[in-house]
């Protein structure tokens, strides 16, 4: 995160300066036109905005969605647990845009793991720290995956010309259509399978890994097995 904003506090501040460029070794401090399909995608871009008051309102609505009905379907999982979660998403998930945008590659299971052991150990053991951060690790990925989705879209959208604002709508109806689909395709492979079983066909081994992330962060380093911080120095 401090990388992320420094570099972001550099690109500000060089965002008005102008560089030396070498040509057939003059150097000129000009700087560099862009051409005109990068104009006219800029043009088009930012002409189609998304409203401010939509997103922060948009933002709102889910936040208070999820603290009211998540409780109930995770008892462990306190309202004030999803509150902290939300207040804390957007700095995470803006890193973790930046950062997919620099490498092409999302952090969002490792920002997932970071609830995991913040919520887990807040809660406590006996007040189902496990469970609790589990649940905040869905909150938590679900927000951040989203965010650097979007901005490859947006990417995308702007090499082709597309509406920023279209992109986003279509990306709302999508994730509504995702809250129903998915719930009902586990539930489906949960009914017929045996899942997370060693004999099953969907052993499902990253439950396991992440049920004992938990674990770890509730218990701390006295759930691993013996001599096992003594293998890793």
């Amino acid at each position: 995160m401090y990388r992320t904003i420094t570099a972001l506090v550099k690109q500000v501040q060089s965002k008005n300066s102008t560089l030396p460029m070498s040509e057939d070794g003059v150097i000129s401090t000009a700087p560099k036109q862009q051409s005109f399909d990068d104009q006219r995608r800029t043009e088009l871009f930012l002409k189609d905005q998304i409203p401010l008051p939509l997103a922060y309102g948009g933002y709102f609505v889910v936040a208070a969605v999820s603290i009211v009905t998540l409780p109930h379907i995770f008892p462990q999982l306190k309202w004030y647990y999803i509150l902290v979660a939300y207040l804390f998403a957007p700095v995470l998930a803006f890193c973790n845009a930046y950062g997919c945008g620099l490498t092409d590659w999302s952090l969002a299971s490792t920002y997932g793991k970071l609830a995991i052991f913040t919520i887990g150990a807040w809660a406590g053991a006996a007040h189902g720290g496990v469970l609790a951060g589990l649940a905040a690790c869905g909150v938590m990925m679900s927000i951040v995956s989203t965010a650097s989705d979007l901005m490859q879209d947006f990417k995308t959208g702007y090499l082709t010309l597309a509406s920023p604002r279209s992109m986003f709508v279509s990306q709302v109806i999508g994730t509504a259509m995702g809250c129903v689909i998915a719930p009902c395709v586990f539930w489906l492979f949960y009914k017929a399978f045996p899942i997370a079983t060693p004999d099953s066909e969907y052993p499902a081994p990253y439950a396991l890994v992440y049920r004992n992330i938990a674990i770890l962060g509730v218990e701390g380093v006295r759930s691993l097995p013996r001599h096992c911080l003594t293998l890793c120095c």
